[in-house]
């Protein structure tokens, strides 16, 4: 069967087709979408690093408004999300997967050329910022695509190959970019070097202050892979028409594409504008009002869209809302992926800025912050949580597989509370010694635990999906509640960075430790008290 053609029948319950080509071209698809989705993950988490060399490099912003940078990606990505999950049905997964991913070679280069002088102005790094959501978006469709090409019986390694690796590119991303800024790589074309103000470090080591390097290559690089990934989605990957029976021709294709991310970008820019300071925005609504505000502009926007193929999958989106366990789960969602992206996204400059200073005293007794010249650096150790918590996310589907994914859920939730209450509170020591390197350690370990039990709970979270909703509501709650708690990159950045600025780091991990003894509670009084409406699902 011909790679790049339209696949009219697909029964991949059907043992015969599935053993003599159903295989091959699911396989195909499948290992042409991995790679796709761990690009999509690295443009959109790309901020957390890039941001700290450019503080380290002087660029002429406050700690603030690099926090935001990657907040602004983590609210656009989250936001891209929710259409996202209907582009297969209505536009094919093919056209889907190759305009999806190249699309990511916009943040790209525009990040890479920004990045070549610390005169660029602020707006332009908000604006790469917020294009680099389109990384986060392509889950939902990725997902929903590769589901399509597998039995029943085999979706749950495909989908876990896909998001599991996927989830992957924080951590590529994490080790690749600090070894790519200490090269010329793309020689004359790539610019200029810059010399780093504050000592930096790779995977391997420290670099001393003075060194030169090449901040640009943070985005330039992407491109090396996105160009050939591009053309493998578009020679090897297929439409299924069993599935997409209508999606047009290439281009009309891709017009209900970037009408649907359209849609979502024009919502995730009006509460961006609300939100961010003058001059860039009006600064009129705090975050808490911006966010659900974003999230009600896409979903009416998107039931205000023409076209048959759209509304009645809108509709059914619309219907999950009447069911309770729709939202107890978005809750629990949060807490899982929601800290292990939201984390991802602020651990690199939080490590930055509370370790790159120290508190000196003054022989009359006052104290002022100075720079921590033997701080540890972000760029060699921040890669460690993320690697966990995606590595070790199998364990939590298997355990969850033995005891229930509730009690899971449970247990993680405990650990999270006491590792992010203990968090807050060697913040707090860490921010305020006068040797700040002695708490780094238990700081790291730290967000370590909380990288791994977030982990586990994605695991633990996909069943109790699994196991609470009928086949009809399994596919849109999965897109709904991964949507929502995409939104921990916009809301981790800002919390922390707002209390580092503060000089009260602890308050930001404080707050998360209550909403997670909440989740406590509300995963207790759904699915494990006594009474509850679904036990241990």
């Amino acid at each position: 069967m011909a790679a790049n053609k339209d696949i009219e029948k697909w029964d991949p319950e059907d043992q015969e087709q599935w053993e003599s080509y159903g295989k091959r071209v699911a396989n195909r698809n499948l290992w042409i979408s991995i790679p796709s989705l761990l690009m999509g993950f690295i443009i959109w988490m790309m901020w957390g690093m890039i941001t700290v060399q450019m503080r380290n490099l002087g660029f002429p912003f406050e700690d603030t408004q690099l926090f935001t940078l990657a907040a602004i990606a983590g609210l656009t990505g989250a936001t891209l999300r929710i259409p996202a999950s209907f582009m297969i049905r209505i536009s094919g997964g093919r056209y889907t997967i190759f305009l999806t991913t190249s699309l990511l070679m916009i943040p790209a280069l525009g990040t890479g050329l920004a990045l070549q002088s610390q005169e660029t102005p602020l707006w332009v790094f908000q604006l790469m910022a917020f294009l680099s959501g389109i990384g986060g978006g392509n889950f939902a469709c990725s997902m929903s695509n590769i589901s399509t090409f597998f039995p029943k019986r085999k979706q749950g390694l495909a989908l876990g190959l896909n998001a599991g690796l996927g989830n992957f590119g924080v951590t590529t991303m994490q080790i690749l970019i600090p070894v790519a800024m200490t090269v010329g790589i793309f020689g004359a074309l790539g610019g200029d070097p810059m010399v780093l103000e504050r000592a930096s470090g790779t995977l391997i080591g420290r670099i001393e202050a003075g060194t030169e390097t090449y901040i640009q290559n943070a985005g330039l690089l992407w491109l090396v892979a996105l160009i050939p990934l591009a053309f493998a989605s578009w020679f090897g990957m297929n439409n299924l028409r069993t599935i997409s029976p209508n999606p047009g021709s290439a281009f009309e294709a891709f017009g209900k594409i970037l009408a649907l991310y359209g849609v979502a970008f024009v919502a995730a820019a009006i509460g961006l504008y609300l939100f961010l300071p003058r001059p860039v925005g009006l600064g009129v609504l705090n975050m808490w009002v911006a966010l659900p505000l974003v999230i009600v502009i896409t979903l009416g926007l998107m039931r205000l869209m023409p076209g048959e193929q759209i509304r009645p999958n809108i509709k059914k989106q619309f219907a999950i809302f009447q069911n309770k366990h729709t939202w107890s789960m978005t809750v629990l969602y949060i807490l899982t992926f929601g800290s292990f992206i939201g984390f991802s996204a602020a651990l690199p400059l939080s490590i930055e800025v509370i370790f790159g200073s120290m508190m000196e005293t003054a022989a009359d007794g006052s104290t002022t912050r100075v720079d921590n010249p033997d701080a540890p650096s972000a760029l060699t150790y921040a890669w460690m949580g993320p690697f966990v918590g995606a590595l070790i996310r199998p364990l939590g589907g298997w355990l969850s597989d033995k005891v229930g994914g509730s009690i899971v859920t449970q247990a993680i939730s405990v650990v999270m509370v006491i590792a992010s209450a203990a968090a807050g509170w060697v913040m707090m020591m860490a921010y305020n010694s006068p040797d700040p390197n002695t708490w780094f350690w238990p700081f790291l370990l730290l967000f370590i635990v909380l990288f791994a039990a977030s982990g586990i709970g994605n695991g633990s979270t996909f069943r109790t999906v699994g196991v609470v909703f009928d086949q009809h509501q399994k596919g849109p709650v999965l897109g709904w509640t991964s949507a929502v708690a995409a939104y921990g990159a916009f809301v981790a950045p800002r919390v922390m960075g707002e209390q580092i600025e503060a000089g009260t780091p602890e308050l930001a991990m404080y707050g998360f430790a209550v909403f997670y003894a909440l989740c406590l509670v509300i995963n207790w009084w759904f699915y494990l008290r006594k009474n509850a409406y679904i036990k241990n699902p």
